[in-house]
């Protein structure tokens, strides 16, 4: 009896080290230096985007022209720092982006231009699209000194929409497609799709109620369409990722793989004191009832995400 009892207590012994060694072992190794650098927002040594940069739109499926002129007022917002003199402005929120140039000591900033539009009406690949042909339609733009954006209509759908992205950006050699007048450029692009009848409680948040999460009221959108102006928002986002973090080894946090950049590591945030489910204080249009941070060309306003400051990591605000 004696015999069994020592030999009882020596397993339970055995069992209680052996507990605490996976837990310090896995203490360590999320406390390890290397772990912790993932988790920090930084500069990954690797190229940003610079010069003279033209956007070319790629429209795919059913637009109308109003909201075309939402988005396309928004470019033309980012590219014209005299278009309007209201404060905050669209250019007030991308000069924010000159920081992470002036970070690195870069000789050479980003300079954007309204670009081609181009309309593919007839859905020249069908209404449910890969990845790969997201970057068949990226190539019909211009691919000198261009950032290609492909834009798919609300009765679109694409690999990975709603459920785990509402737009994505990457670069496309000419090499694998066809050389430019005999050159090989490197070129950006960017794809974004309207949630509106997929999922705008992902993608269109704060102007629908979010899938998951506090149910709070739904601001009313700045241009008076729910899909358009999360559209705004999400290729905000991705422009930012794009400039910061072209080629994949720039400024991120968290794994390559899953990087969190610019704007997508300040998810959710719009103005001071946000908070999940609450998008922050923000600016409201008297006439409309609408809700925005930044001004922009033709009148319009918009709302736009908080970037990451990297003088500090931490989540910069228009308002």
């Amino acid at each position: 009896m004696a015999s069994f009892s020592c030999t009882n207590l020596l397993i339970k012994l055995t069992l209680f080290l052996s507990l605490q060694y996976i837990t310090l072992a896995a203490r360590q190794l999320i406390e390890s230096p290397q772990n912790q650098q993932e988790f920090l927002f930084q500069y990954h040594k690797g190229s940003l985007l610079t010069g003279k940069i033209s956007i070319n739109l790629i429209w795919y499926g059913n637009f109308k022209p109003s909201q075309r002129a939402i988005l396309s007022d928004f470019i033309t917002s980012l590219c014209s720092p005299k278009i309007t003199t209201n404060q905050p402005s669209v250019t007030t929120w991308w000069k924010a982006i000159d920081k992470y140039y002036h970070a690195i000591n870069s000789n050479s900033l980003l300079s954007l231009s309204l670009g081609t539009q181009i309309l593919d009406e007839k859905y020249s690949l069908g209404k449910s699209l890969t990845s790969h042909q997201i970057q068949r339609l990226a190539t019909k733009g211009d691919q000198k000194n261009a950032i290609n954006v492909v834009l798919t209509a609300s009765d679109v759908v694409v690999d990975g929409f709603c459920s785990s992205r509402c737009g994505t950006h990457g670069s496309l050699s000419s090499s694998k497609i066809a050389p430019v007048k005999g050159k090989n450029y490197k070129f950006a692009y960017i794809w974004v799709g309207n949630s509106e009848t997929q999922c705008p409680g992902q993608c269109a948040w704060p102007f629908h109620q979010p899938i998951y999460g506090p149910q709070a009221q739904p601001l009313v959108a700045p241009n008076n369409d729910v899909g358009l102006d999360g559209m705004v928002i999400n290729l905000a986002s991705m422009l930012a990722a794009t400039a910061t973090n072209p080629f994949g080894n720039g400024y991120y946090q968290g794994p390559a793989s899953a990087p969190l950049e610019a704007a997508s590591a300040c998810t959710g945030i719009y103005g001071s004191g946000a908070y999940p489910g609450y998008p922050g204080g923000l600016l409201v249009d008297l006439a409309t009832g609408a809700s925005y941070n930044a001004h922009g060309a033709n009148g319009r306003k918009y709302l736009l995400p908080a970037l990451v400051d990297p003088s500090t990591s931490s989540c910069s605000t228009l308002v």
